[in-house]
């Protein structure tokens, strides 16, 4: 029972948890992030279609990273618990 004791101790002295980004700026990270999957979206559209697509790969990872961060930003921001 004292490792019981133990850890309940630590555990009332530990500070509560902070988040790195500020839970005021997950709106405007959200429409930075969505505006540029967006934008990134439309320019993958109008990219030239080669043979190998290295830059295709790269500019649709790149929207498609922004685009789940910002998706995620926006369910935080509605109060959505992800």
């Amino acid at each position: 029972m004292s490792e019981y004791e133990t850890v309940k101790a630590l555990h009332a002295s530990l500070p509560p948890f902070a988040p790195l980004i500020s839970v005021a700026l997950l709106p405007y990270l959200a429409l930075i992030l969505l505006s540029a999957t967006f934008t990134l979206t439309f320019y993958f559209s109008t990219l030239p279609k080669d043979t190998v697509p290295f830059s295709e790969f790269r500019v649709a990872s790149l929207a498609s990273i922004l685009g789940g961060f910002g998706v995620v930003a926006l369910f935080c921001t509605v109060g959505v618990p992800v």
